[in-house]
């Protein structure tokens, strides 16, 4: 709860996953199109893979794969790059309180590869550990949105509730996932990122 509370000092605030474009773009413009945006990204776009490279790299010492390496590739774009690396550095520093002082230093963790190194090695059980995760990060994305739609906070909270079941489905499938299930088709949140890194006027980082 800690590790993935708002206080905990990664930066998520700082980044809207490319939703700041799809909202400028009218794509995402209250709570219907906010839902279906953030559903498709956990079934079917890069939410869904960071929940995959989350439980590989939570078994990697068995598994033997480069799941960072892996991570650090499948990043879409310049911006989506620097957030998920910016955050898994920031993540991995800020965690070394429980690591016995070691920060991962050189291993370039994306945010989802080191939540999950962190947990495994605290003895943390992988759904549960993905759950919350997976939470977080909605949870972020929700908040981001709740102040540029803009959205009441009533309506972000009823949102969070309504997402509780996805974030359920996902963990479950997630946690039993292998690397082979790794896979988008969320183009346009995709497109959108991209977009975002030319955007003149923006809020977000990403």
């Amino acid at each position: 709860m800690t590790w993935l509370s708002p206080a905990f000092p990664v930066g998520a605030f700082s980044y809207s996953h490319g939703i700041e474009r799809a909202i400028h773009d009218g794509l995402v413009r209250d709570r219907a199109t906010l839902a279906d945006w953030l559903v498709d990204l956990m079934h079917h776009g890069s939410v869904w893979n960071d929940a995959v490279l989350f439980a590989a790299a939570f078994r990697e010492p068995v598994a033997g794969e480069d799941v960072a390496a892996l991570g650090r590739a499948m990043a879409g774009s310049s911006e989506r790059y620097m957030e998920t690396m910016l955050q898994g550095s920031a993540f991995a520093q800020a965690a070394s309180h429980w690591t016995g002082g070691r920060i991962y230093a050189g291993d370039d963790l994306p945010y989802p590869v080191a939540v999950a190194k962190v947990a495994a090695e605290n003895g943390i059980e992988l759904e549960t550990a993905l759950a919350a995760y997976l939470h977080a990060v909605m949870s972020n994305l929700i908040q981001g949105a709740v102040r540029l739609v803009p959205l009441g906070q009533s309506q972000g909270v009823a949102l969070m509730a309504a997402l509780e079941a996805s974030i359920l489905e996902i963990t479950a499938s997630g946690s039993h996932s292998s690397l082979d299930d790794l896979g988008s088709s969320a183009i346009m949140s995709e497109i959108m990122a991209m977009q975002h890194e030319t955007q003149y006027s923006r809020v977000f980082r990403s």
